[in-house]
């Protein structure tokens, strides 16, 4: 059937449509020169309109635009009008029926995704989201029209309203998953450390996301919340034992863990690794050559040893050497060096083996060519960080023949094999689940290789345990971005607190959390204690004061109770601790440096070094350009390591602190902490 406009009403319009044909499934509209077919899977409405003498007919398509015809005689208008709505709503009533059916299939999988009693992640939401959007782009009917059908209407404003706000959807089937967990799993969470697990601790166990950040604060449980997250999965079947990887960054860490999960889980079947030794382990899977680990890797006095001597004998034989070497250490280092061969002096030789072997150990990390270390400097060190790396090369170079007469490898060199082996794909990684503890020391390589492993195995989640507060090792090539950008590297997902501490009371927890929160780079989050704690449980007081404090805490202090003296630096270990064993033999008194300290605790914490100076705490920026080439750029905030540094020395106590300051040039910490109203005692 066809509709032309009249011959006076084609001169009136002047338009470029002058008639209208009814096709199989659509319209075509056409004039002298343009043609404009519209099926009707492109049709959204028709509107018959009366003007003065003619009839108009508009046709409207997705996104209003409109096709308009003029100047048609209006009955034939009405009759055509009539005829057409006839075909196009008979076709789409058929239509409609496919629509419905497209809809309900989509409502289904949802109620399928929410109702398997498993957690919905971000990414399977965007998964059922484009699922959605690519069957309604696949309809035979424009979206605009489904809220006219009956058969379609309901669903279309289900799919709408998820489209639309899945977020909240998700967040309500995830709310109701973790109640439900809560209340399925109670016994388990009860029993499974020795004390039950807190609505926090439990929530972040069953939180089921791919990737996943647990911020724990000073004594909040980590610890629990990974045997317990290893636990549950197991309990639940959401993995074997053989399909739980368990890291940690210390051996004596990770055999401390296996202890753990052997006594709360009664299973052998989940051991933690150190990051090398999954390494290790990942090589001899994926490699015929089994590498042997540098027996210098952990022998520090040889390790530094080899290096001095390199060093000695490039400055001894090396005029050039030994002249950049004294310009490196006077100018950019401050050091003051004695005139002649300083590099025999034993106190330089002291105080350059542990910075050697840093540097040695920052090129070792990178592990490119001189030229790629160079290249990828920041541009405004790079001259500099160049002639720094030509005093380095011979070092280096000792340390790859040293590797090499010992037909070994170094634990940089490890994590770069494995690495390579699964980028290759000679290994491929049978682990569904990875528990990552202390992950505020992770370093790019180290960070490389999880993401490595989880390339492997798309379906890996990260559950990563740590505290941005305690980052504390970025000397060493660990970056606390990976933490506080945690999901900008690992992938979308969440990030749970920990929101209790067993240890301390809340007036350390008030200081403390004080103290780090004043860096805005830091993470926020709530860290409350169980026991309020009076004013005086953190105190300064002058250095000079120490005998007398001791005195005082052995009139009161019992033996089993353990205090703990914590310094920057191992030789400001005081001289009143070597008569300690007959003037206070029933203290239980420890010495050891603030990093050391690092997870332990001790029911009363003396913090000694409190001063300004080449020897003070905060210790002055002492990075050389090796630092600044190698590692990741420090936060821009004032002392924003050692402040985090200061932040473990006073978490380390259970019931009191004493800050110990140098009343001639007390450190700038004390006047951050007279600033959070911590007290000057005058005396004990």
């Amino acid at each position: 059937m066809e509709l032309k406009a009249t011959s006076l009403g084609k001169r009136m319009a002047q338009h470029p449509y002058d008639r209208v044909e009814i096709l199989n499934a659509g319209v075509k509209v056409s004039g002298e020169r343009h043609e404009y077919l519209i099926p009707f899977n492109q049709l959204v409405s028709v509107h018959c309109k009366r003007g003065l003498v003619w009839g108009e007919l508009e046709f409207v398509l997705p996104e209003d635009k409109v096709v308009r015809l003029h100047g048609t005689e209006w009955s034939e208008t009405l009759r055509f009008y009539s005829h057409l709505m006839s075909r196009w709503e008979a076709w789409s009533a058929q239509m409609s029926e496919i629509a419905a059916r497209v809809l309900n299939e989509q409502l289904a999988e949802i109620a399928r995704s929410s109702s398997e009693g498993k957690w919905l992640t971000r990414q399977q939401t965007q998964g059922l989201q484009q699922q959605i959007r690519n069957a309604l782009d696949a309809l035979p009917v424009p979206t605009s029209r489904l809220d006219s059908f009956d058969n379609c209407r309901e669903s279309w404003r289900q799919c709408q309203a998820w489209l639309k706000d899945s977020e909240s959807c998700r967040l309500a089937h995830n709310q109701a998953f973790t109640e439900t967990m809560l209340s399925q799993y109670a016994s388990f969470f009860e029993q499974v450390e020795t004390s039950p697990l807190n609505p926090a601790q439990a929530r972040a166990v069953v939180n089921g996301e791919q990737s996943l950040l647990v911020l724990a604060g000073a004594g909040s449980g980590k610890t629990s919340v990974l045997v317990a997250r290893a636990g549950w999965l197991l309990a639940r079947g959401e993995a074997a034992a053989d399909q739980i990887l368990l890291l940690a960054f210390g051996r004596k860490a990770a055999e401390e863990m296996d202890e753990r999960i052997r006594e709360r889980l009664h299973t052998e079947d989940i051991s933690a690794r150190t990051f090398h030794s999954l390494a290790l382990h990942i090589i001899r899977q994926g490699s015929k050559k089994v590498p042997q680990v540098s027996t210098l890797e952990n022998n520090t006095p040889a390790r530094q040893a080899l290096l001095t001597d390199v060093w000695q004998q490039q400055c001894q034989e090396k005029k050039a050497q030994a002249k950049g070497w004294r310009q490196w250490l006077e100018e950019e280092m401050e050091w003051e060096l004695p005139q002649g061969s300083f590099w025999n002096d034993k106190s330089v030789l002291r105080r350059i083996a542990s910075r050697l072997d840093r540097w040695v150990s920052l090129m070792r990390m990178h592990g490119g060519a001189q030229a790629e270390m160079i290249a990828s400097a920041p541009e405004e060190v790079r001259d500099l960080f160049s002639r720094r790396i030509k005093l380095m090369a011979p070092l280096l170079k000792a340390w790859k023949s040293a590797l090499k007469a010992e037909n070994a490898v170094d634990f940089p060199g490890l994590i770069h094999q494995a690495i390579n082996i699964l980028e290759k794909g000679r290994f491929v990684s049978p682990w569904k689940h990875i528990l990552v503890d202390e992950f505020q020391d992770i370093s790019p390589q180290r960070a490389a290789l999880l993401t490595a492993l989880r390339k492997q195995n798309s379906h890996t989640t990260l559950f990563a345990v740590g505290d941005d507060w305690q980052a504390i090792y970025r000397f060493s090539g660990a970056q606390m971005t990976l933490t506080t950008a945690f999901h900008h590297y690992f992938g979308e997902g969440d990030r749970c607190v920990l929101d209790t501490t067993y240890r301390f009371n809340g007036r350390i927890g008030e200081i403390a959390n004080g103290l780090i929160q004043q860096n805005p780079h830091q993470l926020k989050k709530p860290l409350n204690s169980l026991k309020a704690g009076d004013k005086k449980a953190v105190t300064l007081l002058a250095e000079d004061q120490l005998d007398a404090l001791l005195d005082k805490l052995s009139g009161y202090v019992r033996a089993e109770e353990r205090i703990l003296l914590l310094a920057r630096y191992h030789h400001l270990k005081p001289d009143v601790l070597e008569k300690a064993a007959t003037r206070w033999p029933n203290l239980n008194l420890e010495f050891m440096t603030i990093h050391a300290s690092k997870g332990q605790q001790a029911d009363y914490v003396i913090i000694l070094g409190l001063q300004e100076g080449q020897e003070g705490f905060p210790a002055p920026a002492r990075e050389s350009v090796m630092e600044q080439a190698l590692l990741a750029q420090p936060e821009d905030f004032a002392d924003a390591e050692e402040r985090r540094l200061l932040y473990v020395a006073i978490t380390r106590a259970r019931a009191r602190v004493w800050l110990l300051f140098n009343k001639d040039r007390p450190s700038r910490f004390v006047a951050a902490l007279k600033q959070l109203d911590v007290p000057v005692a005058r005396k004990p």
